[in-house]
């Protein structure tokens, strides 16, 4: 993060919490793993498959320690953070594996400690490493990463861009009732504790219904607003943006004062601890996205997950920690982003996919002007819901994918119970993105995005052993994203 986001305290604290990791590490090596997504993208599924594999001897043929057989122990330990929840893998991986149930969306942060004992393959290293590495996962939701850039943002220049993206496309309808009331507000009158919860109610709908499955948007500030947890009804949660003039300050003791109060409070009690505490301290990072749902919600969904990939990659600084960095305030030196899902289409599509989500990453970084080093990006699918198969219709052969969708599901006008399963046409991607981008950008042309059927599946059925083990949880690159984010640190 830029300098000015943090005080010379912040800087001081974050050097001691790095200080006091590496020397941790110096007995228990140890890489911090950042988990984190855009609404709905899957971080929960992608954490617990992950762990299973690695448990359970997943089929993990890109994941070379793995493979080449120098892993030979792999456990959970007690994670190194007391004060922080632990991951409850058990509990969700029961909802994947038994209960076929896709497991609740992260709310808050989470940690799991993973450690794998294993054989350097340099000769040199065995003689100095200890042959053990914990991989401390640390989960939590992508709306606190899309808070970390108001750090940089006085509550003139929020209000003034909040208001400037509410009154655009379908954000200007949903934002209607809240941008009313916020236009008759006299914001020099006097404070009132109502005026605020109304206007911060009002706001926080506007939020929620850009959020709602029907439109999927990405750019949500403040994260808390949609998910305040013990935080809800306090007045840090109780602020809203205002219609400010060009000029002046806040009169003492006004509406205006007290939602400017309440803006740097987020910022002091929400954000910067999360920052310090926790964002500071990582190694790695995946970010998850569901670019499938943004495509399928239309061209205004993409251009918000884009803004989104801008505002989320502007807080990383990709690239390699010297000692004095890694000590004083480390880089998060690999970032990862990861288009999910990709069972939801033909393996003829996944590569197709991939381009698309590179695509968006690469407009980001030019949008930010920051190098791509340290930043690789994916098509995966932490758990494969489904098959592939052909149909033969009117004389053509298709692919089409088969799985048991959801209970109460409808396809083509058909509700299912959610034990049948079906076979579905997922669509086509096109081959080359640049079509897609040049459309958004086209003035007022109407934009044709490609047609994805997106339809929600029941986690797979596992077979057994014959010692009644179900087998290791089925997926799609997690091998490969495992060997890019923590495979080096166990060559």
């Amino acid at each position: 993060m830029p300098p000015s986001l943090t005080s010379f305290t912040d800087d001081a604290l974050i050097a001691f919490d790095n200080f006091a990791d590496r020397a941790a590490g110096l007995v228990n090596p140890t890489v911090r793993l950042g988990v984190t997504g855009l609404s709905r993208s899957g971080k929960t599924v992608f954490i617990s498959s992950l762990v299973h594999n690695l448990l359970n001897g997943g089929r993990l043929p890109l994941f070379e320690p793995v493979q080449s057989g120098r892993v030979s122990a792999v456990r959970l330990e007690p994670q190194p953070d007391d004060a922080v929840p632990r991951f409850q893998y058990e509990d969700h991986i029961r909802a994947l594996v038994k209960d076929r149930i896709w497991p609740d969306s992260t709310r808050a942060i989470s940690e799991l400690r993973i450690t794998l004992d294993y054989q350097s393959a340099s000769g040199w290293n065995r003689l100095f490493s200890p042959g053990r590495l914990s991989i401390d996962i640390v989960d939590y939701p992508g709306e606190w990463l899309l808070d970390l850039p108001l750090l940089a943002k006085d509550f003139r220049t929020f209000s003034e861009e909040t208001l400037a993206l509410a009154n655009t496309g379908i954000r200007a309808e949903l934002s209607r009732h809240w941008v009313a009331m916020t236009e008759e507000a006299d914001i020099a009158e006097t404070a009132d504790e109502m005026k605020a919860r109304d206007l911060a109610t009002a706001f926080a709908d506007y939020l929620k219904a850009c959020k709602s499955d029907e439109r999927s948007l990405s750019t949500l500030p403040p994260g808390r607003f949609l998910l305040p947890g013990d935080l809800d009804g306090s007045p840090a949660l109780t602020f809203a943006p205002l219609k400010l003039p060009a000029e002046g300050s806040a009169p003492k003791g006004s509406l205006w004062a007290m939602m400017e109060r309440r803006y740097e409070a987020y910022k002091s009690v929400v954000v910067k601890p999360f920052f310090r505490e926790h964002f500071a301290r990582l190694d790695r990072q995946i970010v998850l996205v569901d670019a499938l749902q943004a495509i399928n919600r239309g061209p205004e969904a993409v251009q918000d997950l884009e803004r989104a990939l801008t505002d989320v990659l502007a807080c990383f600084r990709p690239g390699t920690n010297s000692l004095l960095s890694s000590l004083l305030g480390r880089r998060i030196d690999r970032v990862l982003v990861a288009a999910t899902k990709a069972d939801h289409l033909h393996h003829e599509s996944h590569d197709r996919l991939e381009a698309l989500t590179r695509r968006l990453v690469e407009r980001a970084i030019e949008r930010i002007g920051m190098a791509g080093a340290g930043i690789e990006v994916m098509a995966i699918a932490s758990v494969r819901a489904t098959r592939e198969a052909t149909v033969t219709r009117d004389g053509q052969t298709l692919p089409v994918i088969v799985g048991t969708p959801m209970d109460k599901e409808t396809i083509a006008g058909e509700t299912f119970d959610g034990n049948r399963k079906t076979a579905v046409f997922p669509g086509d991607l096109p081959e080359n993105p640049r079509w897609l981008f040049e459309a958004l950008e086209s003035n007022g042309a109407k934009v044709h995005l490609p047609e994805v059927n997106v339809v929600r599946f029941r986690p797979p059925e596992l077979d057994e052993t014959g010692e009644g083990i179900k087998l290791s949880v089925p997926h799609i690159r997690l091998d490969r994203a495992m060997q890019f984010l923590f495979g080096d640190r166990l060559a």
